[in-house]
């Protein structure tokens, strides 16, 4: 696959996805734990430190989506949304990947998260997974089980009360699965 792939959002700013660079990874951490602290999508309950992020988030594959000022290429980008993609299991199973994803919050419902799925998909493909599975969606995470049926994901199970959110509320979780062949 080429890398950076290019996107125009609904509100016409032009992005592009890539690996993460080593310089970017506090900005990434930073996006995560935001939404750890926003306790409606994630398990972690506390901020990720610089290790704990790395074992997380860094251990196979990892990737940004930058906003791109055609008038100044060489500025540092900003980060609008990230995914890493790795092994969901080891091993005789380690051709079925999962992956994790993040949106700044004043961009959600813009299509990045689309951008990243459809685009994950086709990285997932090309670095030889055979399927996406998905272990823990939390069924009031309603944009991105909507997104990922649209993009051809199953719910193979749910897991009950397999979620203590942050407003104290007890819900499930979904498992998703897709496969890439």
């Amino acid at each position: 696959m080429q890398f950076p792939l290019y996107q125009v959002t609904k509100n016409g700013i032009t992005v592009e996805l890539d690996y993460m660079h080593p310089q970017e990874q506090e900005v990434v951490r930073a996006l995560l734990n935001l939404v750890i602290i926003e306790g409606k999508t994630y398990p972690q309950k506390q901020p990720l430190s610089p290790a704990e992020f790395a074992a997380y988030w860094l251990s196979q594959d990892a990737f940004v989506v930058r906003a791109v000022e055609q008038s100044n290429i060489d500025k540092p980008k900003d980060i609008l949304g990230a995914f890493y993609l790795k092994p969901n299991f080891p091993g005789r199973c380690s051709h079925i990947c999962n992956a994790g994803f993040i949106v700044q919050p004043q961009l959600r419902g813009q299509g990045l998260g689309k951008f990243m799925g459809d685009s994950m998909l086709l990285i997932a493909a090309s670095l030889g997974y055979e399927a996406v599975m998905f272990n823990l969606v939390f069924e009031t995470n309603i944009p991105s089980i909507t997104l990922w049926q649209k993009l051809g994901f199953e719910i193979i199970g749910r897991i009950p009360q397999a979620a203590k959110l942050a407003d104290g509320q007890v819900i499930e979780a979904l498992m998703m699965y897709r496969a890439l062949c």
